[in-house]
């Protein structure tokens, strides 16, 4: 069964394995999460859920938001994703916390990368660069970027300068070091996408 959650990245920290090894972790504030709208192949034509993650004040949600959280009887929440998962055994209203996941798993984490504005091929794309002393007058430019007779033209995918980050981005296979059900916590090794209190999409790889 495909598992899923929403949740806040906390930072970053790192803990001791059994064997004493240092292992790097990202703190994540995964639900709990209200099962708000359940979508059938029969009326949408997919299976999915929706979920709500951190609920906020009815004067800051629209008429219209207002009136779906109202039509499944639950609180207003800010945060509204689908997952894809099978409908088996979930109801409009039920809680899903932390505790679907298990130490060990493998998750992939959806979110948002951090923004770094205008960037040069370098930064952007891992362009080597031209020679860095010795007279030169080529150090962080593309360098040349089409061709003479043909094609005469730039070739669609050139990587050229421009906005770096401020992206959906997806880390897969991703491993799950610790789960904390009491505090609704897990630990993911490693680094995921965005910064500190950014929103993501936790979900079984």
């Amino acid at each position: 069964m495909t598992k899923g959650i929403l949740g806040k990245k906390i930072g970053m920290t790192q803990i001791y394995a059994d064997d004493g090894r240092v292992i790097p972790v990202t703190v994540i504030k995964a639900g709990p999460c209200k099962v708000i709208q359940m979508k059938t192949p029969e009326k949408d034509g997919y299976e999915a859920i929706q979920l709500g993650f951190e609920e906020k004040k009815e004067k800051k949600a629209t008429k219209p938001l207002l009136g779906h959280f109202k039509k499944a009887s639950v609180p207003v929440y800010r945060y509204l994703r689908e997952i894809r998962i099978p409908l088996k055994d979930l109801t409009v209203g039920q809680d899903i916390g932390v505790e679907i996941f298990e130490k060990g798993e493998r998750v992939d984490v959806t979110g948002t990368s951090k923004g770094k504005g205008f960037a040069g091929v370098m930064k952007r794309h891992g362009y080597r660069g031209g020679p860095g002393s010795h007279g030169s007058m080529f150090h962080r430019a593309p360098g040349s970027i089409g061709s003479s007779s043909f094609p005469s033209r730039v070739w669609k995918g050139k990587g050229l300068p421009g906005h770096l980050g401020a992206e959906r981005v997806t880390a897969k296979g991703l491993e799950v070091v610790d789960v904390k059900k009491e505090l609704n916590i897990l630990l993911i090794k490693g680094a995921v996408p965005g910064a500190k209190e950014g929103f993501l999409i936790i979900s079984k790889s």
